[in-house]
């Protein structure tokens, strides 16, 4: 489990890179990607299907978003875009093509439902976090603005 926090706090902050997020963030970008594949695994682990482990893995992430943003004075999109990216389904969306391509059909559904469950997961956990009033998050950093 180990490497997988690894690989994904280093996938995160290769994704900064990408998307040009300032070199002070990178820390904190990875710190929010390996905690959301973190909570990912762990409840994966535990029995939850795909998309309740995304969910709850968005939630933490969002969560450290929204603080970091408000302790760092930046965008909390910085670390959302980033933090999103190891909980994206993107193996479920290629299976679904392999699928369909290779006209598996009822492979493709399968595979295709489970995807756009953990996409759904990620869009209601961005929702949930975000209707949090500001001044939470305020209180829960370090810096009072």
């Amino acid at each position: 489990m180990i490497r997988e926090l690894i690989a994904a706090a280093l996938g995160t902050v290769a994704f900064a890179l990408l998307f040009c997020v300032p070199r002070a963030y990178y820390l904190q970008c990875g710190v929010v990607g390996a905690a959301g594949w973190l909570v990912y695994s762990l409840a994966s682990q535990w029995g939850a299907t795909v998309a309740e482990a995304t969910f709850f893995a968005t939630v933490l992430v969002i969560l450290l978003s929204r603080i970091f943003a408000v302790r760092e004075r930046c965008p909390a999109t910085i670390f959302v875009i980033c933090g999103i990216f190891p909980l994206v389904p993107g193996a479920g969306i290629y299976w679904t093509a392999y699928y369909l391509v290779t006209n598996q059909l009822s492979d493709a559904l399968s595979s295709g439902f489970v995807a756009v469950k953990a996409a759904i997961a990620i869009v209601l956990g961005i929702v949930v976090v975000f209707e949090l009033p500001h001044k939470w998050f305020r209180l829960a950093s370090k810096r009072q603005p």
